[in-house]
This record gives structure tokens, sequence and C-alpha cells, in this order.
């Protein structure tokens, strides 16, 4: 473990995930989800807006992170926003992307 201190908001985020008895793998990839986010962000999550959520999802598939691994942080994402920061707005923005999105991705073009 590190001495670093640990975030007023990622605190939080713990007692949720444990209230809800999340098993601590997924509570590792919840974590680092937010803290992908948050270095995309350059801020803390807590201060993003719709927009903020729309480029980040755009930047995952540009950058070429495969659907998997993007829903898997934005199920992170959604968790946080939903659970942790009640911001059901935010979550709302949150899509899961599927194989078919990849493949037909000339077809508004």
């Amino acid at each position: 473990m590190t001495t670093d201190t640990i975030s007023p908001l990622r605190q939080r985020m713990i007692e949720d995930m444990n209230a809800r008895k999340l098993c601590a793998g997924t509570q590792r990839g919840h974590i680092s989800s937010c803290k992908r986010f948050a270095a995309f962000l350059k801020r803390s999550p807590d201060t993003a807006t719709l927009e903020d959520i729309r480029r980040f999802q755009l930047h995952l598939a540009e950058t070429g992170a495969s659907i998997c691994n993007r829903n898997r942080i934005m199920t992170g994402l959604r968790f946080l926003f939903r659970v942790t920061l009640r911001r059901l707005d935010l979550a709302a923005e949150i899509y899961a992307p599927r194989a078919s999105e990849d493949s037909a991705g000339d077809e508004y073009g």
C-alpha cells in the first residue's frame, strides 16, 4: 500500500462500493476508470460536464480502446456518477458501445 492520502471523493466511492459488497477486483477497476477520466480532464471527476463525458467517450474510441475496455471504463464512471455523486444526468450520458458500432463506422460518413 502507498502512504498517499485518499481524496474525500475516492473515499466516498470506496465506501459506496463496500456498502454494495463489490469485490476487490471490481473496486480496483472502478477506481482505475475514474483515475483515467480525471487524467483526461486534468481535474476532479466531480467537476465533469455532459460535454466532458462525450469527449472522453470519443477519446477512448479514437485512441483504439477495445469495446470491452471502453465498457469497463464507462461502467466505473457510471457508478461514480449514479451512486457516489448522485448525478443521474451525467450517468444517463454514458452509453455502452456494441461490436456493430465499430464495424459500421462509415454508415454516417
